[in-house]
């Protein structure tokens, strides 16, 4: 089943971005990114980037682009996903399914809308794909 597991943010300061992420929310380092450093809360991946001069990807046409740039869902069968996200009336943007099992890669498409998403087979560095889920609590009787 696809879960939500990436979000990848565009920054100023890569750095600057990932001690606040450890002081205000705990997170932890998981590893470098090419752009800046992937943050974990232990189940979620938060990229933490740095484009530079260069397009961010589905923003090409708008410059010193900062904030949520995309999601990604950690999908069981990228063929299969792929698939359905185009009957739904996404679109494919860039990328493809690397074989070596010790790379991480994003295949990127857009919901109808324009927003832009990734999906992996492979996750993401400080990625969790299943997590149980917390037992349900019902308020005391009083």
């Amino acid at each position: 089943m696809e879960k939500l597991r990436h979000i990848a943010l565009s920054v100023s300061d890569p750095e600057a971005a990932a001690q606040f992420f450890e002081q205000a929310f705990g997170m932890t380092r998981a590893g470098r990114a090419m752009r800046g450093w992937y943050m974990t809360d232990g189940v979620m991946n938060v990229a933490l980037l740095n484009f530079g001069a260069e397009p961010v990807p589905g923003y090409e046409k708008f410059k010193d682009v900062r904030g949520v740039i995309h999601f990604g869902m950690w999908v069981d069968n990228l063929e299969e996903a792929g698939k359905r996200v185009t009957a739904a009336g996404g679109k494919y943007l860039t990328g493809r399914k690397e074989t070596d099992p010790n790379v991480f890669y994003e295949v990127k498409y857009s919901t109808p809308d324009g927003i832009v998403f990734d999906m992996t087979e492979s996750g993401w560095k400080g990625a969790v794909k299943e997590v149980a889920p917390a037992a349900e609590t019902l308020p005391e009787q009083g």
